[in-house]
């Protein structure tokens, strides 16, 4: 059975989970939103567990949505700063993830920008927390990598749109006046390729995508019946089902590390294309039954006009509300042996 194949296991990326174990996740994270709109008494499947959350860098959602889907299902989350400890003092991660392997049932780390460490520095720790801890790992967000906002949005888009397949998901590059990592980018690019959906990036040509996340996705589709495509033309909104506007950081500064790059030139290339933007006119070029997701935040009337965000097409809260149930399914089938 897939539930109890779950118990223990990491998650780094969904690409590295089957689309069995991924649809495990939203059958269990939908069945819990229901029994909770039901007003149902949620299962104590973590009673008595506690679950170590290790924050190298900020958050608004992430730690809301964790600490809330630990308390919902009977167990703790344990918030910690990573300069409270002494892993930024040298501690060995090794050390960190066997003790706490010791005083609780799971871990999570979130980690990983570019002011603080090279291109794939941040997955690099992430897989040793995994290979020295006896409970499992969760990512709460690297650089790279979001595995738990991909399944957080595809839920998202089955609950909008139940036959979403070939449905058309567009993926868009928008101006913030910030250098932002693309791990939700990556992470929907691969999820969505995953379920089927017809994936297209959008983005100037500094911006291109990882080529391993762009052969990631490209295997997808050959598996899922889906496709996927790069674009540079904003005219290929036309048509979509759903879009997500987004800011992320040029190829290059990927490549050699913003350290190398410097902030200045990089936000130098962004001011280029101040005029992407996702404006009412683009949304009017999209399918009459669509919708405008963001995993938030948003940064209103420079990624997108505020009244667009605001829209009847804006899905961005019900989308960051389900961050909730996956979080409560991946912890439960990771964490819960009931």
């Amino acid at each position: 059975m897939v539930y109890a194949e779950l118990y223990g296991k990491d998650l780094i990326t969904t690409q590295e989970w089957t689309r069995e174990e991924l649809d495990a996740v939203l059958c269990l994270a939908k069945d819990l939103k229901r029994r909770k709109y039901s007003g149902e008494i949620l299962p104590s499947l973590l009673e008595k567990k506690t679950f170590f959350a290790i924050f190298y860098n900020r958050s608004t959602r992430t730690r809301a949505s964790f600490e809330a889907a630990m308390t919902l299902l009977g167990g703790h989350a344990q918030y910690i700063e990573a300069s409270t400890t002494r892993l930024l003092q040298g501690e060995a991660i090794k050390d960190v993830a066997r003790v706490y392997s010791r005083y609780g049932n799971g871990i999570g780390v979130r980690i990983g920008t570019l002011h603080e460490f090279q291109p794939g520095k941040a997955t690099e720790i992430l897989r040793e927390y995994a290979y020295y801890a006896s409970v499992p790992v969760i990512n709460m967000a690297n650089d790279e990598y979001h595995p738990c906002q991909g399944l957080t949005d595809i839920m998202t888009v089955q609950e909008k749109m139940p036959k979403y397949e070939k449905k058309k998901f567009v993926i868009m590059w928008a101006y913030a006046g910030t250098i932002r990592t693309p791990c939700s980018i990556n992470e929907d690019a691969l999820i969505m390729t995953r379920y089927g959906l017809d994936v297209i990036v959008i983005n100037p040509p500094e911006f291109d995508l990882d080529p391993k996340i762009i052969n990631f996705c490209k295997k997808n589709v050959e598996e899922s019946g889906g496709s996927f495509q790069i674009s540079h033309d904003l005219k290929d909104i036309e048509g979509a089902n759903f879009i997500f506007p987004r800011s992320w950081t040029t190829r290059k500064c990927i490549l050699e590390g913003l350290q190398t790059v410097g902030e200045k030139t990089e936000l130098e290339i962004h001011s280029k294309y101040k005029d992407w933007r996702l404006t009412k006119e683009l949304v009017d070029m999209m399918d009459k039954k669509s919708y405008i997701m963001h995993v938030m935040p948003v940064f209103r009337n420079l990624e997108a006009d505020d009244d667009v965000m605001d829209s009847e097409k804006s899905i961005i809260i019900d989308q960051a509300e389900n961050r909730l149930y996956t979080q409560m399914a991946i912890l439960a089938l990771t964490m819960s042996t009931r």
